[in-house]
């Protein structure tokens, strides 16, 4: 299969979760540009980055298996709401592994709840055993959600969101990917407000 075809493949999987409310179509598209950008900065190979780019678009992706009524709760989880939720990388795995072209873009929705400390999931890896593109999507993913309103809280203040990022160093996060983030002030400082066409401009 041809690349647009591909990529035309992923734009309609993209459109199905914000068709869905899922993920805002905003979101998805702001996280896969900066993944991209924090790989470059980390020195990952431009023909590797588009698998990024592919992955983190499809990131959540897992979670069309999750009823609305649970995804869009207002409250808090209960503690089997929440063991369902956690099973979306899962979902995604079973979703995107039986399609060839995409096996390259899988690490970011299977792997990006991993934890750096070994308290993450679905798998609990530690450290490098977590792979490169799902440790620097959870940095990019991580840093968006604190910057962002949600429904069940107002975004962060930046000086708070960076604070947090430093200290989950170690912990949630590969230190050396926060170190190299935090210092790449045209990753952090972008502004949220950029238009989605430019954004995806400065990427392809």
């Amino acid at each position: 299969m041809d690349e647009n075809t591909v990529d035309m493949f992923i734009e309609a999987l993209v459109r199905l979760l914000g068709l869905r409310d899922l993920e805002s179509e905003e979101h998805t598209r702001r996280v896969a540009a900066l993944t991209v950008d924090l790989a470059r900065a980390c020195g990952v190979p431009k023909k590797h980055r588009i698998h990024l780019w592919r992955g983190a678009l499809l990131h959540d992706i897992g979670k069309i298996g999750i009823s609305d009524q649970i995804l869009l709760k207002k409250g808090k989880f209960t503690p089997e709401e929440y063991e369902l939720v956690r099973k979306h990388p899962v979902f995604a795995y079973e979703l995107l592994r039986p399609i060839p072209f995409l096996h390259l873009a899988l690490d970011i929705p299977y792997y990006h709840h991993e934890k750096w400390d070994g308290t993450g999931y679905p798998r609990g890896l530690k450290g490098k055993q977590i792979p490169l593109a799902a440790r620097i999507f959870a940095v990019i993913d991580v840093w968006d959600a604190l910057l962002s309103d949600r429904h069940y809280r107002a975004a962060w203040d930046p000086g708070d969101a960076e604070n947090y990022m430093r200290e989950q160093a170690g912990r949630h996060f590969d230190p050396d990917l926060v170190r190299i983030f935090l210092d790449n002030e045209d990753i952090v400082r972008l502004p949220f407000n950029l238009e989605m066409k430019q954004y995806n401009s400065q990427i392809l």
